[in-house]
């Protein structure tokens, strides 16, 4: 009998050859390079640096694509993205020191929305690791401490031959449910001597399954083929694992509503007669799902955006389904099934018996209906306008990447994304400055389909840089910024709080002037031509910006009655 394990994979001659007759002129740069080509890297974002240089001259003998942009955080919005809609790792090349911990923020989004991040950084020379002090430029007693509170696993090279098995382990790492930010760190010597390793020709890409248990499967399709009411709320796990499909037979099989939270925009059809779409934050959605005698959680740990800022309090049985191992019951008392969404639903979906519910569409209908009047009454017809504007002027194939900023809340909940992994915002960690540069990474990993990138004035500061990225590359985004002359959610947070706001008033730029001094089309819009100016922008290859001044409120919340 042949295991798995005692397979040899047995070079080609051409593989031979290069391994006995390497060219010459390499050095550490071309294994980081080699070993992300073998193991299937296409792309790579970054920023050069002095440390770095031995990879950034090593690309020049590589067919890898580099995309670069103008500040370390934005490259970590663009690899984010590009790892969101490929479901790749994304490699993103780094320096040391400032250049490594300017990407930070981004590492933080990454973790926290599970998007597989492959950041490979330089490191000042061997004799400087382990806080030796001799006083290098960029030097850090400890860079990998900054790191290790915010990615899955941290991996420092001191030698050639460690580099294709480090970069392979933390490959691994990225693409292992949940996905996730790594971080390798190499040397500046390690990169710059030459090297006479052989070419790095392939490597093993494929992570392991994280299959559920099947007594705790068994249990809950037996909990979830009994329920009177039950209910399901799917988060960005079923994205990730591409389980949406999964999801729709088992939500139909079960007749059971489906909520979605923000970042499981579009794993559930917005329109399907047992959505309750993402209104996930308002009492009237939390209280049908208090309700639920049996509530399956897919993809989520029921954090403060996915429970209405931890206002939710069920009253029935819990069936939650994660990843992550350390959110599971880390909110509520749950069945916790420890697996990747996919698997675990397919799972259910073996073993679950069909149940006939022929009040659940009606039930679904009378809290939409309820949401619907909530909204209607707070007299935001401009806000409902303008995203609606949005939503038909944007090709329904199309994804939509948002920033921190008022209209991104309300699509957090009122927006159609029109299918799974769609939407993405920086609902994750909550930073700002995502939108745009993580639409260029989602633009680089599809250049056919045009691209949304959603921004306030005060988050489109923090990347108004990469304009020249989208010039020089000429990605296909349309970037669409909601200018209110501040920071609005924080002016409305602190009028509410204080009776007055505080440093959130802000000089901005014209935004059109300066978009077309980086030879970037700009047009000012309004309400009533934002839609046709918008389809426009779809409609040009290339980037764009579309300005629309404008005061936006959010509607009211409900956690706080």
């Amino acid at each position: 009998m042949t295991h798995d394990h005692d397979l040899v994979l047995r070079p080609t001659p051409a593989q031979t050859e290069a391994a006995l007759n390497p060219p010459p002129g390499r050095n550490g740069g071309d294994l980081v390079v080699e070993t992300l080509a073998g193991l299937g890297a296409t792309t790579v974002f970054g920023l050069p640096g002095q440390h770095a240089l031995g990879m950034f001259d090593a690309l020049r003998r590589s067919d890898l694509r580099y995309i670069g942009l103008r500040v370390e955080n934005n490259a970590g919005f663009a690899a984010d993205a590009y790892g969101r809609i490929t479901g790749e790792a994304a490699p993103l090349l780094l320096s040391t020191g400032p250049g490594a911990l300017t990407s930070l923020a981004a590492l933080q989004e990454a973790a926290a929305a599970s998007a597989p991040v492959l950041a490979i950084s330089s490191q000042v020379p061997t004799a400087g690791l382990g806080g030796g002090r001799h006083g290098y430029l960029h030097e850090l007693p400890d860079q990998a401490a900054s790191f290790r509170g915010v990615v899955k696993s941290v991996h420092t090279v001191r030698t050639q031959s460690q580099i294709p098995s480090a970069i392979e382990a933390a490959w691994k790492s990225a693409l292992t449910a949940p996905h996730g930010p790594v971080w390798v760190e190499i040397p500046q010597d390690v990169l710059l001597a030459g090297t006479s390793i052989p070419v790095v020709t392939g490597g093993d890409a494929f992570p392991e399954d994280l299959v559920p248990r099947p007594e705790l499967t068994a249990v809950a399709a037996d909990l979830l083929s009994r329920a009177a009411r039950p209910a399901i709320i799917a988060g960005g796990g079923v994205v990730r694992a591409d389980a949406s499909g999964k999801l729709r037979q088992l939500a139909e099989r079960l007749q059971a509503p489906v909520v979605t939270t923000p970042g499981g925009k579009g794993a559930f059809p917005w329109n399907h007669p047992l959505s309750l779409q993402s209104w996930i934050e308002d009492r009237y959605t939390t209280d049908f799902l208090e309700d639920a005698d049996v509530l399956l959680v897919v993809g989520s740990g029921l954090g403060e955006l996915s429970s209405n800022y931890h206002t939710f309090k069920p009253r029935g049985r819990v069936v939650q389904i994660e990843a992550d191992l350390g959110k599971l019951e880390s909110n509520h008392p749950a069945l916790g099934i420890h697996a990747d969404a996919r698997l675990a639903l397919q799972a259910l979906l073996e073993t679950a018996a069909p149940r006939e519910d022929a009040t659940a569409g009606d039930r679904v209908r009378e809290v939409l209906a309820k949401v619907a009047a909530r909204i209607a009454a707070q007299e935001l017809t401009l806000e409902q306008e303008v995203l609606a504007s949005v939503r038909r002027a944007l090709p329904a194939d199309s994804p939509s990447f948002w920033d921190m900023t008022i209209l991104a809340y309300w699509a957090w909940s009122a927006f159609d994304a029109k299918g799974p992994n769609h939407m993405h915002s920086a609902q994750g960690a909550g930073g700002l400055g995502y939108g745009f540069p993580a639409a260029l990474g989602a633009a680089a990993a599809d250049p056919a389909r045009p691209v949304l990138a959603v921004s306030g004035d005060g988050g489109a500061l923090y990347s108004i840089a990469e304009l020249a990225t989208a010039r020089q590359y000429d990605l296909n985004v349309t970037w669409l910024i909601v200018d209110d002359g501040g920071y609005g959610i924080l002016r409305e947070y602190m009028n509410d709080a204080f009776g007055e706001a505080t440093a959130t008033e802000l000089t901005r730029p014209d935004y059109v002037a300066l978009a077309e001094s980086f030879g970037v089309p700009g047009v000012r819009t309004t309400p009533e031509n934002l839609e046709q100016d918008l389809a426009k922008a779809f409609a040009s290859p290339g980037p764009s910006v579309v300005l629309l001044p404008a005061v936006l409120r959010m509607f009211a919340p409900t956690h706080l009655d």
